[in-house]
């Protein structure tokens, strides 16, 4: 039976008009974060309890492979790696003549075009609305692999795999930064094709239960489903659905955020709504999210289920990955350095979610970041390209291109 769309919040243009004009006079039903989702209590129980909550509703539809990430129980905790290589995978640019480069001690290299000697071509690397990247990190003798989102196609996503020569056998973890079909969309086909070559119970790292709530896109012009994670093909390539709501320790050499809080002058758009509950087996069981949410039906996205991807990298300091920042490029570059217990900033790159914003916005985020003062700024996805002509003009020397194909490398 289709869930039912709650009557308080079936208009999505009405949370698109708050968004824009803070400032104005709503109802209590049409309170967003402020009413149900910011009180304290519910921020302390998102915390605190939401990991062991989500476990407990997903057993029953995973078995035994659930899992809770390990904890950052403090900043000592925090691993330092010797060097961090960040292989964009996917994304919506590619520049075949973009030159690779040494910038300061990052190393650039471009994935140009796939030829060789008396062979014509057969593939070329292909651009989507999404993003996917391929991160390395060594320490001594030992290295990890994680892949992180798996673009919009499960065909761009295996293309471009392929042509960057990742060898998937090898991966230690797979993780999902948050519920966007833009992030997740090519994972069926990408375990599909890749069945018996993972790693057996291969740990999927995810911010929380919401993450398989099944989403409609709320866009102007384009609104309809935007697709639900599918349990099934999870449980089939034999994965370990691994809850990390709270920072936690990603494949012993990096740090996942957790929740990220609004601290800045940043406002959560609402690009999608989703629907609490299942059917036929889509969805997110209620018993798994926060307390607050569980007896909706369809509430805007606040995106707490978000989280970002940290590395420590020695003598160079954090590398913070925020693959869309939703809850705000500077909330959660401020959140990695508040869990890490770091406060320099070696890099920021990933999607910033910054093209929907007015430029005066635009403007005061790139302010607020230069206060963090990264060594590099390397904008991808939705950052939008007044922001990057912003960055490139005000921070030439900390402002790399990205590209599809690229790969960047952190360290000594």
């Amino acid at each position: 039976m289709p869930v039912a769309v709650s009557p308080r919040f079936q208009h999505p243009a009405h949370f698109s008009a708050i968004e824009r004009d803070p400032s104005m006079t709503v109802s209590d039903a049409s309170r967003v974060e402020s009413d149900y989702l910011g009180q304290p209590n519910r921020r302390a129980l998102f915390r605190a309890g939401a990991g062991s909550i989500a476990v407990l509703a997903a057993g029953g539809l995973f078995g035994s492979r659930v899992a809770q990430a390990r904890s950052l129980d403090s900043p000592a905790a925090v691993p330092v790696v010797d060097r961090l290589a960040v292989r964009v995978v996917t994304d919506s640019y590619h520049h075949a003549f973009e030159p690779g480069r040494t910038q300061g001690p990052v190393l650039v290299q471009r994935l140009g075009f796939a030829v060789a000697p008396r062979t014509p071509p057969k593939r070329t690397l292909q651009n989507e609305w999404g993003l996917a990247l391929h991160l390395e990190s060594t320490r001594g003798t030992e290295s990890r692999q994680v892949l992180v989102d798996f673009a919009y196609t499960s065909e761009t996503l295996l293309n471009n795999l392929l042509l960057a020569g990742i060898d998937v056998s090898k991966l230690d973890a797979m993780a999902l930064s948050h519920g966007h079909f833009d992030h997740f969309g090519g994972m069926v086909g990408f375990l599909q094709a890749n069945k018996g070559k993972l790693k057996d119970g291969l740990p999927f790292y995810l911010g929380g239960e919401e993450c398989f709530c099944s989403r409609e896109l709320n866009v102007p012009g384009d609104a309809g489903g935007f697709g639900a994670l599918d349990r099934q093909a999870i449980q089939d390539a034999g994965l370990t659905v691994t809850f990390a709501e709270k920072p936690s320790i990603l494949a012993d050499h990096g740090v996942t955020t957790g929740w990220i809080p609004r601290t800045s002058f940043e406002r959560v758009l609402s690009p999608t709504r989703m629907s609490v509950g299942q059917a036929s087996g889509v969805g997110c069981a209620p018993a798994g999210l926060p307390e607050a949410k569980r007896s909706l039906t369809v509430v805007p996205d606040d995106f707490e289920h978000e989280q970002a991807t940290v590395y420590h990298v020695k003598g160079r300091g954090l590398v913070v990955m925020t693959s869309c920042g939703h809850r705000g490029i500077v909330n959660s570059v401020r959140t990695a350095m508040k869990v890490t217990g770091i406060d320099k900033v070696h890099a920021i790159l990933g999607g910033f979610h910054l093209a929907p914003h007015p430029a005066d916005y635009q403007r005061q985020t790139l302010m607020e970041l230069k206060a963090i003062n990264p060594d590099f700024l390397i904008p991808m996805h939705c950052s939008g390209e007044t922001f990057i002509s912003m960055v490139q003009q005000d921070m030439p020397d900390r402002f790399i291109r990205s590209s599809t194909g690229t790969r960047f490398t952190f360290g000594a």
